[in-house]
């Protein structure tokens, strides 16, 4: 193979590594997290139909800004603890104990 050839290889391999690489960066990075209102949407029947469970909300962790998904509970219990899961679709999920939700009488 003369240079001309060996440079054309070289050159067609050179472009090729970089495309491989750029599609590679794409396919690895991770997918945006969907809107957490649309995430509390599509669990909240799910996590409302769990013993306990009186209310679901979405919330911000204790350091004030990282949004989550809160499960406020009659009471706490073992099923419960068991059956809510930590992490829904990327989101942390916490657990409030705030005893029993009724509504106000009327004034």
């Amino acid at each position: 193979m003369n240079w001309r050839g060996r440079t054309f290889c070289l050159l067609l391999i050179g472009v090729l590594g970089v495309g491989c690489r750029h599609n590679m960066a794409q396919t690895n990075s991770p997918s945006p997290k969907p809107d957490i209102n649309a995430v509390l949407a599509d669990h909240d029947k799910q996590l409302m139909a769990i013993p306990n469970v009186v209310g679901v909300y979405v919330g911000v962790l204790e350091d004030g800004k990282t949004p989550c998904l809160k499960v406020m509970l009659a009471r706490k219990s073992p099923e419960a603890e068991r059956a809510i899961p930590r992490l829904l679709e990327g989101y942390p999920v916490v657990v409030e104990v705030t005893g029993e939700i009724r509504p106000l009488g009327s004034p």
